[in-house]
């Protein structure tokens, strides 16, 4: 058999369930084969959350169904067959002998670590491997490494109006719709209790859903994350339906309280879509311009439809440009030298801060939290408490359905923790407890007392605030976004400085001894 008779192995990761893939259109379906397969190492090498394996391992499965429905040869193992493999490398080496083909493809991934194997595959496999671009996303690596080279400073509303002019979305006669760029002023407002919310589409589980839940609750009994009630989508037709809804039910609502908070409302008008268009299960392009069809046919407001298409168009683009310009070493980085242990709460939830065990609790049951309670209540916990940036990464990377590493390590190295020294962000976001106060009703409920600026019943938030910002006066002293702060510290009296030094000690103390906040 010639090579030109030979089948090629045609791989797809588990978050590339796209059927527009480069290499499944250079791809012959009477040639060559497809090889997917629910990897240990990939399942293993982050504590993922277990509704994550679920959605990933339920929605490779019905991918492959339907490239076998299409009249595809997939090659597939599961990670609870006899051939399930513990590396990439492995499933590859155990289709070659297979199959004996002539070539591997793939398409490049959305981690360094996995990069690197596949640019190591061809000496290992002692094959040629062709790595196609990633097409899914609006702006290449190399495209966003040429705009951002010779730049003082990296910002993603500079970046984003390029995007917006570049794919024509929400411009009228090449200026932006309503006069401005950005309506984020207008999308801070905080919600109402009581009011009603539209939730995210649900799905029953099919029957192939069903297995893998048997399977990843008998296989990860210890991990964390909760099974019951599960209802994510597992096809691209039903993400699309997902989608439909919430253009339909919540983008209306969407803008005005998108930052706020509410106890027991866990997904108030947000779109619950970034796991599905991070799997390749929806188009980003394609969102965009419904959420522009959306205002303009009159069906959605002005700031609701620029605040879905900057996360997506700009603030996803972004990331993603700065993870791969910055190097395999970003994940790495702690510019403000924060050693301190990952606090156990962050896994248990059993924590006196009432914001912090709603959004624990949330994330275990759900998988899921919307921006700010990753940023400002998650990642400011950690931030003001000094928490290494690595650790509370990989937690992250672990506990969200939608975190895959490209776009979640910008987030939390650059974004929440200030590790990159910002690279990423113009300040530090931290915050004592009045901000979650404004955005949110969790205060009304909590043990502390968010008013309380110090003492034993103090919100932890005020005085680690604080605490924070004098360990890091030297970085932040000039910095024009925060430096305000400093000359209000030192009006302060001296006594009430020394009240907030000897609370943030005390709480810092408990959480270096394992004990409740």
């Amino acid at each position: 058999m010639t090579d030109d008779e030979r089948p090629r192995l045609i791989l797809v990761l588990g978050d590339q369930l796209t059927r527009g893939l480069p290499h499944l259109a250079a791809a012959s379906r009477a040639r060559d084969v497809v090889v997917m397969a629910e990897v240990a190492e990939e399942a293993g090498y982050a504590a993922h959350h277990r509704r994550k394996l679920v959605f990933c391992f339920s929605a490779m499965r019905h991918f492959a169904e339907s490239l076998r429905a299409d009249g595809w040869q997939v090659d597939y193992a599961k990670l609870d067959g006899g051939d399930a493999p513990e590396s990439l490398t492995d499933t590859l080496r155990a289709a070659i002998a297979r199959h004996d083909p002539s070539g591997i493809v793939c398409v490049e991934p959305g981690e360094w670590r996995v990069q690197a194997m596949m640019e190591g595959w061809g000496r290992a496999l002692s094959l040629p491997v062709k790595i196609f671009p990633d097409r899914r996303f609006l702006c290449s690596r190399g495209e966003f490494a040429a705009w951002a080279e010779g730049r003082k400073t990296l910002r993603m509303e500079h970046f984003y109006r390029e995007m917006r002019r570049a794919h024509d979305l929400l411009m009228e006669d090449g200026a932006p719709a309503g006069g401005k760029w950005n309506y984020d002023s207008e999308n801070r407002a905080a919600a109402e209790p009581g009011a009603a919310f539209p939730g995210p589409k649900r799905f029953a589980p099919d029957a192939i859903t069903q297995e893998v839940l048997e399977m990843v609750a008998d296989r990860f009994p210890g991990r964390f994350g909760a099974l019951d009630d599960y209802w994510f989508a597992a096809t691209a037709e039903q993400a699309e339906e997902a989608a439909e809804h919430f253009f339909a039910h919540a983008l209306p609502g969407f803008g005005e309280v998108q930052d706020a908070m509410l106890e027991g409302e866990r997904f108030l008008n947000h779109s619950v879509l970034a796991q599905y268009l991070n799997a390749g299960l929806l188009d980003p392009l394609d969102l965009c311009r419904r959420a522009a069809l959306e205002w303009k046919t009159g069906a959605a407001p002005l700031n609701a439809a620029e605040g879905f298409i900057r996360q997506i168009l700009g603030w996803r683009e972004y990331v993603r440009g700065i993870y791969f310009r910055e190097g395999p070493d970003y994940v790495r980085r702690n510019a403000l030298e924060a050693t301190r242990e990952l606090p156990w709460f962050y896994w248990s939830g059993e924590t006196d801060m009432a914001c912090m065990a709603a959004t624990v609790a949330q994330t275990e049951a759900e998988a899921y939290a919307h921006h700010i309670q990753r940023l400002m209540v998650a990642g400011n916990f950690a931030l003001i408490a000094g928490v290494d940036p690595h650790k509370l990464h990989e937690w992250f990377l672990a506990v969200y359905a939608d975190a895959y590493e490209w776009v979640e390590a910008p987030n939390v190295i650059g974004m929440s923790q200030f590790a990159d020294g910002g690279l990423l962000g113009s300040k530090p976001y931290a915050s004592s407890g009045a901000y979650i106060d404004r955005m949110s009703d969790h205060c009304r409920g909590c043990k502390y007392d968010v008013k309380a600026k110090f003492g034993p019943g103090a919100c932890p938030f005020n005085p680690l605030y604080w605490d924070f910002m004098l360990r890091n006066r030297d970085r932040f002293a000039k910095n024009g976004r925060v430096s305000r702060a400093y000359a209000t510290w030192d009006r302060m009296a001296e006594e009430k400085r020394d009240a907030y030094r000897d609370s943030a000690a005390k709480i810092l103390a408990k959480l270096d001894a394992g004990e409740r906040v």
